[in-house]
């Protein structure tokens, strides 16, 4: 599929999720099968531009192209200013947020809040799409709550101003991240509208992303957490996708070359001290299924120094395979 003019090799794509889809993941998903994925959302504030959060949120630095950033605000005008910002920085693609939960954005009228204000989205799209040449794509939730749920009128405002990508979750901003996706909004929508929708929620397997691509006629899907701790999942996905066969999970040599390629991106980006803190959690969701998992989760958040971080996660794994 295609986004403007970016050639995509694949329909798979990795969610932006704050705290996670840093850049040590984001290269991960993709070596592993992901075509595109995401940054981690960028607030739109000026203030908050030069902060060090923002910096490592863009650093985009050997990454394959395109590159995708996600911007999250609530004033046309500074959404506008941020797009150009990223743009100029060799964003690929401009990502506007319009489904993020979480209480601190929308407090701010920001992320899934601006659902419902149908004007102040069409107002904010006009303003970015019209700030920036490359392609502009949008990622929202079905509605406010499952009373309002106003996804299609959402998606034909994004079509008429513009938006090359509409991108779905298949919850409200109410339902967060509680009960089961439903995906006849988004079947509604992609019914609707001519440009690409990505169905996103509940996708953790090949066998999910092709009953929720029959059940939608979406274009492509989008993986989130199911891929924490999992990034060979797009692999998975995309095998069964094109021939019908499960793969198997990855084996025990794998995850600990993974998990060791994740921990050196960490501490490349984010520093060895920062950057052993952001690892105790990618750490626990490697080996949470795994025997000796917890164990090993608990001992890593007692160690604050990288090469003994890097010991004992060579050492579980060593061990699991004896």
């Amino acid at each position: 599929m295609k986004i403007g003019a970016h050639a995509l090799r694949n329909a798979l794509f990795v969610a932006p999720m704050a705290g996670i889809t840093d850049r040590a993941f984001r290269r991960l998903a993709r070596r592993l099968g992901a075509a595109l994925a995401v940054s981690e959302m960028l607030s739109s504030r000026p203030e908050l531009r030069d902060s060090r959060k923002s910096r490592l949120r863009r650093e985009h630095a050997g990454e394959e192209r395109p590159v995708s950033v996600q911007i999250a605000g609530s004033e046309p005008a500074e959404l506008a200013e941020a797009a150009r910002h990223n743009a100029a920085l060799g964003a690929d693609i401009i990502d506007i947020n319009m489904g993020c939960p979480a209480k601190k954005v929308c407090n701010r009228q920001a992320g899934s809040a601006l659902l419902e204000d149908e004007r102040l989205v069409g107002r904010i799209l006009d303003a970015v799409i019209a700030a920036v040449d490359v392609p502009v794509s949008l990622k929202i939730r079905t509605g406010p709550d499952p009373r309002r749920r106003n996804a299609l009128s959402i998606a034909r405002i994004a079509e008429a101003a513009g938006v090359q990508m509409l991108a779905i979750h298949g919850r409200t901003r109410a339902c967060l991240f509680g009960g089961q996706a439903e995906y006849d909004s988004i079947a509604e929508v992609k019914a609707s509208v001519r440009i690409p929708v990505i169905a996103n929620g509940d996708i953790a397997s090949g066998e999910d992303a092709r009953r929720v691509l029959e059940a939608t006629g979406a274009d492509g899907v989008m993986i989130g957490r199911a891929a924490q701790g999992r990034p060979w999942l797009f692999r998975q996905i995309a095998h069964f996708l094109a021939t019908g066969e499960a793969l198997p999970e990855a084996d025990v040599f794998e995850r600990q070359r993974i998990l060791l390629e994740h921990l050196e991106g960490l501490y490349t980006l984010y520093g060895r001290e920062q950057g052993v803190r952001v690892a105790r959690k990618h750490i626990g969701w490697s080996v949470k299924s795994l025997p000796g998992g917890e164990a090993l989760r608990c001992a890593v958040n007692r160690i604050d120094a990288a090469e003994a971080q890097r010991a004992a996660v060579n050492d579980y794994f060593e061990r699991l395979a004896a």
